[in-house]
């Protein structure tokens, strides 16, 4: 693993937090429910026909600071959210930050070369004013960037509070899921470097840590990452790519031929809580990716000769199948959803870190492992070429 120095303060121009992440989805209403069921979100704000808004819908749900945003079309003929769903599927469309100097930032980034899908723009209601603009990152993605430090409303100018009661998913068990810790979005093969620099010279981010091919491997199938971050170390944006395997597709190559090209393949989640959370969200009915009995056995071995003490119980962690990376400073815990959709694409990441800012290196092995024996079961883990009856897909492999 390979950490960067930050660099210089940028002259402008904070990026303080995630504000929200946007999903475009066939079905909002739905899509919004089974994710207050399973994850522990509740109804917050909406946007839609009773609101004024004839054209889209858009739910809202909140648990603490995380807040999702998922939109529909209302009637026929809208394009831009057909075409993106006949692309890739339900998926995140937006990963929106909250900055200080929305037009700074814009300024920089119009320098940069960058692609403004929407320039800087003032949304008012009697709650007060927000700035934002939309820039293109990578694939169909956005970001969008909000000034919100004069509103003082529920959410956004034209959402009203959620007119779905509470009352039921406040019957669940709490999941104390409370903010956004980073998110991560898959390239093709070779396209990861272009995609950091865009967030070097564009959003004037620095990298903050690395891994390569050599590092993250199974027999089958690997990966490059690298991690680009604000200057003040508040939103943290993996980035990965592919690298090439024994005849076999890698999760990553699974994400980007089922998605269409480049996306958010997971959100990850900080709780304070891994060990209550995940038994909330097992109980809510949410399904995990199964880790084997031996990693734990391995973990064990390791952690025998490391100064670093997991105070947490090692056989509630194999029950619950959280997995554990260390160092000589501290560990972290993290366990990842099944995909949470019809296509392989988008899943959900529950971390809890303990003086720990790496991503987990040490567990990609294992999670590779989990996740091709679910590959397995799609059919999807060896290439069949068409030569030997596969038929030839999108992505160059059957």
């Amino acid at each position: 693993m390979t950490t960067y120095d930050k660099g210089a303060k940028p002259d402008n121009g904070q990026f303080i937090s995630f504000d929200h992440v946007r999903f475009l989805v066939g079905n909002a209403k739905q899509a919004a429910a089974w994710y207050c069921t399973h994850f522990g979100f509740e109804p917050f704000a909406y946007k839609g026909l009773e609101t004024g808004s004839r054209l889209i819908t858009q739910h809202a749900i909140r648990q603490n600071k995380i807040i999702f945003v998922f939109e529909t079309a209302l009637i026929p003929g809208n394009h831009e959210i057909g075409d993106h769903l006949i692309q890739h599927g339900d998926g995140v469309k937006d990963v929106a930050f909250e900055v200080d100097d929305v037009e700074w930032i814009i300024k920089t980034a119009k320098k940069a070369g960058a692609e403004v899908v929407r320039d800087v723009t003032e949304e008012s209601d009697e709650h007060g004013t927000v700035k934002y603009a939309s820039v293109k990152t990578y694939g169909d993605t956005l970001h969008t960037l909000l000034e919100r430090k004069n509103y003082r409303g529920l959410f956004l100018p034209g959402f009203k509070e959620h007119p779905s009661p509470k009352t039921f998913w406040q019957t669940l068990p709490r999941a104390g899921l409370n903010f956004i810790d980073h998110c991560v979005g898959n390239q093709p093969d070779l396209e990861m470097e272009s995609a950091v620099k865009w967030y070097e010279n564009v959003l004037t981010f620095h990298r903050f840590w690395s891994v390569d091919d050599s590092m993250i491997h199974t027999e089958y199938s690997a990966l490059r990452s690298i991690v680009v971050t604000n200057y003040e170390e508040t939103i943290k944006m993996p980035i990965n790519e592919p690298a090439e395997g024994r005849r076999a597709v890698s999760q990553i190559q699974e994400y980007v031929d089922y998605y269409g090209g480049a996306g958010v393949q997971h959100i990850a989640l900080n709780t304070s809580d891994i060990i209550g959370a995940i038994r909330a969200l097992r109980a809510r009915g949410l399904e995990f990716l199964s880790i084997p009995d031996t990693y734990y056995d391995n973990l064990r071995e390791r952690l025998k000769h490391s100064r670093t003490k997991v105070t947490e119980d090692l056989s509630v962690l194999q029950q619950l199948k959280i997995l554990v990376d260390f160092d000589e400073n501290g560990y972290l815990l993290q366990i990842f959803s099944k995909p949470c959709q019809d296509r392989p694409t988008l899943f959900l990441e529950v971390i809890q870190r303990h003086n720990h800012q790496g991503f987990g290196a040490g567990n990609f092995k294992a999670l590779f492992e989990s996740i091709e024996m679910e590959q397995n079961e799609r059919g999807n883990l060896f290439y069949k070429s068409v030569e030997e009856g596969g038929e030839k897909l999108p992505g160059g492999w059957a």
